[in-house]
């Protein structure tokens, strides 16, 4: 896969890497310190951290641990006003108390819990309260407007006042093919994208359909990522991006309002993959009322820098969030520290080892920045906070390695990246995993929309050639088959949810070679001059041309 460049092909821009960075690529990359990484991971995701909430007093603990190892690794503080942080400004949301929550299913009331039948997030406008009643809802399919596909869900339907309920996913997921890419999920699909639209359409609120395939995870995921504490860059007008209620429902409880209203779900669902699908008002209506705490807190990215030897000011990025969610709901055991071992202490303990490794062996040409940001876990907020107020240029920073979850369960023969995009950084990428006997596989699962859902996102929407690595799982012992189930086990019984806990059992056999991997391909870019790009059709590669004259 090789992308076009304006000027260079990519096998030119291949020939015209430096000779340290060939040698480098040849596999003269360090060793790394799998006990070290795990040791790191043990600690960040130990009960001591509490889950590495944000605006927790475990927040305080987690970026002095990444900071002070940035700084015994060698690093220069590359925060504001020569510290090792970057503030990040968010509003923070709690409901407080339990909500009281109802819907009326023709013509009989029911009483809703939260996390049972509804998971509410706390109001993101702002408002310290919310309270409504009895107010209509309307299926409106996925939710999607997109003119340039000729979609339009809405159809012209008047939301004000009214509560719009969606399918999760994009229009093509049940079918597997149509105007939005196949099993690929576009943005269209991501709940992000469908709260945002319900705002512009003036929705009174919003519930998103869960269903664990479409989806990618179970309600156990949707319960503990949304009835907990919400946050937000702060922005002028809240409510252009957010309505008052945003939230999901199970599918059985939506079955029945569909069922309520004469209709079957899924002739619905098989209707709202079609252009012609009109929005069908239902007989439900939902009532609620609780009180929002809302304040303005501040978070923080840390950074640390290797200074490049001959292009200081261009930046090669290594990025994984710190956080995960903290202190929240207990789990069938009791269990209510959130620590988030894989997802993402083995982010943040891989980028302290590639920081030690830059740091101490022959410096870079040009400047590595190690980015450890906050708030993925809300909505990729520290890495969006960063793009919009980069410590780095983005012009002149030559490409962005993420790093959520990179490190195998066990050793594999392919690696990944998350979701699709073509740019020479996956070429590269490419290159160099063929060198170590590991071949690239396109995403595993295209209709998760992973592309959207970690912090590469944040800088790739702004041109920036950005990829977050996967390590694949196409297993030595067992295949793509047992890679699967093994993937399948940790996203049903783990993710996001307590048991993501450190074991010392773990399988590290594919960690050499995963750290191998990630630092030969941003050494590459790092020793030489040559700026990676997006490929021609790609959508961000406007975006990053309109920069060029930046870049010398």
């Amino acid at each position: 896969m090789l992308p076009s460049f304006k000027s260079l092909s990519f096998l030119a821009v291949a020939g015209l890497l430096s000779t340290s960075a060939m040698a480098i690529a040849a596999g003269s990359a360090p060793t790394f310190d799998v006990a070290r990484i795990s040791n790191d991971i043990k600690t960040l995701s130990s009960d001591e951290f509490e889950g590495r909430g944000p605006a927790t007093r475990a927040e305080t603990k987690t970026i002095d641990y990444v900071a002070g190892q940035m700084k015994a690794a060698g690093l220069k503080p590359a925060g504001q006003k020569g510290t090792w942080f970057q503030d990040v400004p968010l509003r923070m949301s709690n409901i407080s108390g339990a909500p009281t929550l109802s819907m009326t299913i023709g013509g009989t009331a029911q009483p809703l819990t939260q996390g049972g039948e509804v998971a509410i997030r706390a109001a993101e406008t702002g408002q310290s309260s919310v309270k409504f009643a009895d107010l209509p809802l309307v299926f409106v399919g996925y939710g999607v407007k997109a003119p340039e596909r000729g979609w339009d869900d809405f159809k012209g339907v008047d939301l004000k006042g009214k509560i719009m309920v969606v399918l999760v996913n994009d229009p093509d997921f049940e079918g597997g093919e149509g105007d939005f890419g196949g099993k690929l999920m576009t943005y269209y699909g991501r709940w992000t994208y469908k709260y945002e639209e319900a705002a512009r359409q003036g929705a009174a609120g919003v519930l998103v359909v869960h269903e664990s395939e479409p989806a990618s995870y179970g309600w156990a995921t949707v319960k503990n990522s949304n009835t907990n504490t919400m946050f937000d860059i702060v922005r002028a007008d809240p409510k252009s991006a957010h309505t008052q209620m945003e939230g999901w429902v199970q599918k059985d409880l939506a079955a029945r309002l569909f069922a309520a209203s004469g209709i079957d779900f899924d002739a619905a669902k098989a209707a709202a993959r079609r252009k012609d699908f009109q929005p069908i008002p239902l007989k439900a209506t939902m009532s609620a009322d609780y009180a929002v705490k809302s304040e303005i807190i501040t978070s923080h990215n840390v950074a640390g820098l290797v200074q490049g030897s001959k292009y200081p000011d261009e930046t090669v990025i290594y990025s994984a969030h710190w956080d995960h969610l903290g202190i929240g709901a207990p789990d069938a055991k009791g269990d209510t520290i959130y620590n988030g071992a894989r997802d993402n202490a083995s982010g943040t303990a891989a980028l302290l080892e590639l920081a030690r490794a830059y740091a101490k062996g022959p410096k870079p040409e040009r400047s590595v920045l190690f980015l450890a940001v906050t708030a993925e876990e809300k909505g990729l907020l520290g890495s969006e906070y960063y793009a919009d107020s980069p410590l780095r240029p983005l012009a002149t920073t030559a490409g962005v390695i993420n790093m959520d979850g990179p490190l195998g369960i066990e050793k594999t023969t392919n690696f990944s990246i998350s979701g699709s995009a073509k740019l020479g950084m996956l070429d590269l990428l490419t290159e160099e995993g063929e060198k170590l006997g590991r071949h690239y596989t396109p995403d595993a699962r295209p209709e998760a929309g992973s592309f959207y859902r970690s912090d590469h996102f944040s800088m790739a929407k702004r041109g920036v050639p950005a990829i977050s690595f996967n390590p694949g799982r196409e297993l030595v012992n067992g295949g793509a088959a047992r890679g699967k189930e093994l993937s399948d086990i940790y996203t049903r019984d783990r993710y996001h949810q307590p048991a993501d806990e450190y074991d010392a059992n773990w399988d590290t056999s594919s960690w050499q070679g995963d750290m191998t991997l990630l630092y030969n391909v941003g050494r590459r870019v790092a020793d030489s001059h040559v700026w990676p790009n997006w490929s021609a059709d790609s959508e961000f590669r406007a975006t990053r041309d309109a920069s060029e004259a930046q870049r010398k």
